[in-house]
Order: C-alpha cells, then sequence, then structure tokens
C-alpha cells in the first residue's frame, strides 16, 4: 500500500509540473504575441503619420483642360473654353435660377427649350445622366 501511495503521489507531482510548464509557455507566448502586436501598432501610427504629411490632392489635368462648347451648350454656358469643372458648376447655377430641378425628386432635371437642345431632346435627365450628355458637347 505504502509503494501504490508513493506512485501515486509522484504522478501527481509530475502532472502538476507539466501543468506549470505549459501556464509558463502560455504566459510567455501571450507576451511575445503581446510585443509583436505593439510593434505593429507603432508601425501603423508610423505610417500613418507619413501619408498625412502629403501634399493635397491635385485635380487631374484632363479635367482642367479647357474645352469649348458648341453652339447649343453655348446658349446656356456661353461661347468661351472654361474646364469641364466651371461648365458642370455653369449648368447647376443655370438650372437653380431658372428652378429647373423636379420638386419631388431633385436628381431630375426638367429641360427648358435651351437645355432640351443640350440634352438630346430629352425633356427629363438625372443629374448623373446630364454630365454624360454635355460631354458630347464640348471639344
Amino acid at each position: 500500500m505504502a509503494v501504490k501511495k508513493s506512485m501515486k503521489k509522484a504522478t501527481a507531482k509530475k502532472a502538476k509540473k507539466k501543468a506549470v510548464k505549459k501556464a509558463v509557455k502560455k504566459a510567455a507566448k501571450k507576451k511575445a504575441v503581446k510585443k509583436t502586436a505593439k510593434k505593429k501598432a507603432v508601425k501603423r501610427a508610423a505610417k500613418k503619420k507619413t501619408a498625412r504629411k502629403k501634399s493635397p490632392r491635385k485635380p487631374s489635368a484632363a479635367f482642367m483642360k479647357p474645352m469649348q462648347p458648341d453652339a447649343a451648350l453655348a446658349a446656356v454656358i456661353g461661347g468661351k473654353a472654361l474646364p469641364r469643372t466651371e461648365v458642370t458648376r455653369k449648368l447647376w447655377q443655370y438650372i437653380k435660377k431658372k428652378g429647373l430641378q423636379d420638386k419631388t425628386n431633385k436628381r431630375m432635371i426638367v429641360a427648358d427649350p435651351a437645355l432640351k437642345a443640350v440634352f438630346n431632346g430629352k425633356s427629363k435627365v438625372n443629374m448623373f445622366e446630364m454630365t454624360k450628355l454635355v460631354g458630347t458637347h464640348l471639344s
């Protein structure tokens, strides 16, 4: 009986040692993971700081190139060569001045006779289609 008790104590001690070793390994892994996570966070923060130092976004040269409107579009915005961005801005000024936006759906533009010529005869156009149609009148 004494032998059995001593054997049980020995196996219990071995089991405790194994459990302690596992706990130590887990703790070491967690520390390593935390350290690498901290390093990654520091690197990300450094990248963000350098990204913020970039110069402000510049407009595309293609949008800023002056384009000559044809006769139909010139009747609405004028005959002077303008960049595409200015053409769109002047069109919106005209639309708002004349009150040509649909009252219920502000994205729709109701064309008057001058705009009908620009919109290729369409009486109602949505604002995204408008820029597409106006592009055909610029050269």
